[in-house]
């Protein structure tokens, strides 16, 4: 069984007595998963939210807040479990805000995240298509490359806790010792690095907590943010500051990075615009399917490394620029038909700016990269209303044991769209 930790009786300010009162406990049957991975039932006609229930799963739960719509509750006992409910290997999880699924066999978890793209795509785009199973990750422990724990402000006698932000929490933070997704090297330096800070906070104090940067790559682990590092994705070298970002699930990128290049490169396109390239990543990993391929990137340090890692594997088809956001696609050379353009933009999506230009270009395909389904479902229906079809949707499992997920949408621009571009 997996439990939160016990609220304190005290009533918080602001608490809504109504339908629930404070910590009343009930008990409900969980009939699906929220896209935050919360168990979501229904008690009396009335939805309630219960974190690390599953499910299928009768139990017992515990009320801490009221919304207008529905409840949120903490899971007491589990009743009648899942036969999808497993032992979570982490001794913190439930308490650790870092893991959503440690507690749920990972085909179910799978399942649970196609269906989720699935349900995302109607209720916030009201487009009803198939979305393809979601691959899954070759490591389900032990994947990530980058670890960043925290600690607050130290208090005066009491030892510096490393770790996480508790479950529910803005401000409490558990202890981690070592962490079940990252290697045992990476936890290695983790104890390092706490054993390091303990024994100096006398002499270098902290007066507002930190943030550690534990990333490990080809040739170790680092926690120098502005190391150089390199990492190999198939048969190309990428090097970058550790503290930039770089996706950090290193046993699925070659995989996911040539379904991207190769959806980008159907139908006979020349061309590739990478509108978010960061270093590279997507541009590079999919400049062999294309004659002309150009990153843009609004930081001209990403531009930099991006530049030098083309020069590094020798791939003389590619360029890179400083993209303008009032104009991204003005230093493109090439016209919208014959052109592929991948996007992967932060959690926030794509701006309403940056989608009108891309649909202004006119691009034969778009391939919409997302750590986010529920904004690129927003996205999606400004590039639908702009002429485009959706062709493929797959969904990537980088990060097992959490409600994450990267989604990958295919469109094509339909045959009714006009044939504009900006150059």
């Amino acid at each position: 069984m997996t439990k939160g930790e016990p609220k304190s009786d005290r009533i918080p300010r602001g608490f809504k007595p109504d339908p629930y009162s404070y910590h009343e406990e009930i008990e409900l049957e969980i009939e699906t998963l929220t896209n935050m991975g919360q168990g979501l039932g229904r008690h009396n006609g009335w939805v309630v939210m219960v974190r690390y229930a599953l499910p299928g799963e009768r139990i017992q739960a515990r009320v801490y807040r009221n919304e207008k719509n529905f409840s949120e509750a903490d899971l007491v006992a589990v009743l009648d479990p899942s036969p999808d409910r497993v032992e979570a290997p982490c001794p913190v999880f439930g308490q650790c805000g870092g893991c959503q699924y440690q507690h749920f066999a990972y085909d179910a978890q799978l399942e649970w995240k196609t269906r989720q793209v699935k349900e995302l795509l109607w209720h916030m785009a009201r487009i009803e298509t198939a979305v393809l199973p979601a691959i899954p990750s070759p490591k389900q422990y032990g994947y990530r490359s980058k670890l960043t724990p925290h600690f607050p402000k130290p208090k005066k006698d009491r030892p510096i806790q490393i770790g996480f932000l508790r479950q529910g929490s803005r401000s409490s933070y558990v202890e981690i010792e070592s962490c079940p997704l990252v290697s045992e090297e990476m936890n290695e330096k983790l104890t390092e690095a706490r054993a390091e800070i303990r024994q100096n906070h006398e002499h270098t104090p902290y007066k507002k907590g930190a943030t550690l940067l534990i990333r490990e790559h080809l040739d170790g682990v680092t926690t120098n943010p502005k190391a150089i590092i390199r990492e190999k994705v198939g048969g190309l070298l990428f090097s970058f500051p550790a503290g930039e970002f770089f996706q950090n699930n290193p046993s699925i990128l070659e995989s996911f990075t040539q379904y991207v290049g190769q959806k980008a490169s159907e139908g006979g396109v020349r061309n590739l615009v990478d509108a978010y390239c960061g270093s590279g990543l997507f541009c590079l990993t999919a400049a062999a399917y294309f004659k002309d391929a150009v990153g843009i990137e609004v930081s001209d340090f990403s531009v930099q490394y991006a530049i030098e890692n083309a020069r590094a594997n020798n791939l003389t088809n590619t360029r890179f620029v400083l993209g303008d956001a009032a104009s991204i696609f003005s230093q493109v050379n090439f016209k919208g038909d014959d052109t592929a353009v991948i996007i992967d933009p932060p959690r926030k999506g794509a701006s309403e700016d940056f989608l009108n230009q891309l649909i202004v270009f006119g691009p034969q395909r778009i391939v919409y990269v997302s750590c986010n389904p529920a904004t690129q479902m927003r996205d999606l229906r400004i590039l639908i209303e702009g002429k485009y079809e959706i062709e493929e949707v797959q969904p990537f499992d980088l990060f097992p044991q959490t409600k994450h997920l990267e989604c990958v949408v295919t469109l094509t621009k339909t045959a009714t769209a006009p044939a504009t571009s900006l150059s």
